[in-house]
């Protein structure tokens, strides 16, 4: 179940870049983007978000 992001709620803080262990969130047009094929469901971009603009898909 990988992480998605609301890009109407994230601010391009790049703060779950900096988080992410396997350095699968990038930055697209100013937003996270998660690249769902590598992710490995740690949750630690949920948990850094500042902006609670990450979650995980059922």
């Amino acid at each position: 179940m990988p992480a998605i992001v609301d890009v109407a709620k994230c601010n391009g803080c790049e703060e779950c870049v900096e988080t992410c262990p396997t350095e699968v969130i990038s930055m697209v047009d100013g937003h996270a983007f998660v690249n769902a094929e590598e992710c490995i469901d740690c949750e630690a971009c949920v948990e850094e978000c500042p902006e609670e603009a990450i979650s995980m898909v059922d």
